[in-house]
């Protein structure tokens, strides 16, 4: 090996990431989706409540293309950052950026239909669009119930 490569490696994984640090990163995608399926099922019943069957519907479908939009970002930054780490990657830099630009043009054009077909299922739609930060903000409650466990 040569110095470049110790220096590379160095800079990507810090003292404090390693062995159990780097695990329990690991575990918070996975229980982030989770989290975004807890709080669209639960939240699906006031969506109802205040829009009815159209904006539940709509919620749905904002929940679902939240959860896929999600997954699709998670797998195309480690994607990137396999690009940028790993000089050697297979994948190339511009499918990767392809990638997050058809993901948004396809929640637009989703977004436009449903606001030109009905207004309630568009404002459910909207709902079902924010329901990832309602699963990050679970998650951080998570990792500060923890932190202040251990302590």
């Amino acid at each position: 090996m040569n110095g470049h490569e110790d220096f590379d490696r160095a800079a990507v994984t810090s003292p404090a990431e390693t062995g159990d640090e780097r695990t329990k990163f690991e575990r918070i995608i996975p229980r982030v989706l989770r989290n975004m399926l807890v709080v669209g099922v639960l939240l699906v019943g006031p969506a109802f409540w205040f829009y009815r069957w159209a904006g539940a519907i709509g919620f749905a479908f904002g929940v679902v293309v939240s959860y896929v939009n999600f997954k699709s970002l998670t797998r195309g930054v480690e994607g990137l950052s396999d690009r940028i780490v790993n000089r050697n990657s297979r994948e190339k830099g511009g499918w990767i950026v392809l990638r997050f630009v058809v993901r948004y043009g396809l929640v637009a054009a989703a977004a436009y239909a449903i606001f030109k077909s009905s207004p309630l299922a568009f404002r459910g739609f909207l709902w079902g669009l924010c329901v990832p930060v309602a699963a990050l903000m679970t998650e951080a409650v998570w990792q500060g119930y923890t932190a202040f466990r251990r302590e």
